[in-house]
């Protein structure tokens, strides 16, 4: 094909030279950084169910109502005695429907009181777990050049990016280096 030399210098075959150069050069620049990016999963409900961050936290609150938790079970117990006593009774003891009005009253505020406080201080817990959880996802995202993770859910990710796993590693290793230290504290 002939070129006629006005054609080149035509505004219309400019612009088209020029789109086609920033075309080739927006593509280079994607294929580039596409190359470079590292982009990491994480099973969030996975990495919340096995932390021992969670597990350490939740036998925190074990041993935290134990003590009341024992305490109530003790009055529920007393309460189902005197109830069956007044069953088995033959006339109506009024000191004992007194007692046992009391005793129920009693066990419903604490069951309640208990039952908020633990709620609270499981939303407090859970709260610091998923901090300290986060912050070692963000240093193993530092530490191994990744420049996005993302966590679930999402409609799909491939398992050659799920880095679960490798944070798990990491904030058992945690877990065990804290043991240790509260142990030297000791």
């Amino acid at each position: 094909m002939v070129r006629n030399q006005h054609e080149d210098h035509h505004p219309a075959s400019r612009r088209r030279r020029w789109r086609w150069l920033l075309g080739v050069a927006v593509f280079a620049l994607a294929t580039q950084a596409s190359a470079q990016t590292r982009i990491g999963y994480i099973d969030q409900k996975r990495l919340l169910d096995n932390a021992p961050q969670m597990t350490a936290g939740s036998e925190r609150l074990r041993i935290e109502f134990a003590e009341r938790d024992r305490q109530l079970k003790a009055d529920e117990a007393r309460l189902a005695q005197l109830q069956e006593r007044q069953r088995n009774a033959t006339t109506l003891d009024e000191p004992l429907g007194d007692e046992i009005e009391a005793l129920a009253r009693k066990v419903r505020r604490t069951r309640e009181t208990l039952r908020d406080e633990l709620g609270r201080r499981s939303q407090e817990e859970t709260a610091e777990r998923f901090r300290e959880i986060n912050e070692a996802v963000a240093a193993y995202a530092r530490e191994n050049r990744y420049d996005l993770i993302v966590s679930s859910p999402v409609f799909y990710a491939s398992p050659d990016i799920d880095i679960t796993d490798q944070v798990l590693a990491r904030l058992r290793q945690l877990a065990r280096q804290d043991s240790a230290g509260n142990d030297n504290d000791e």
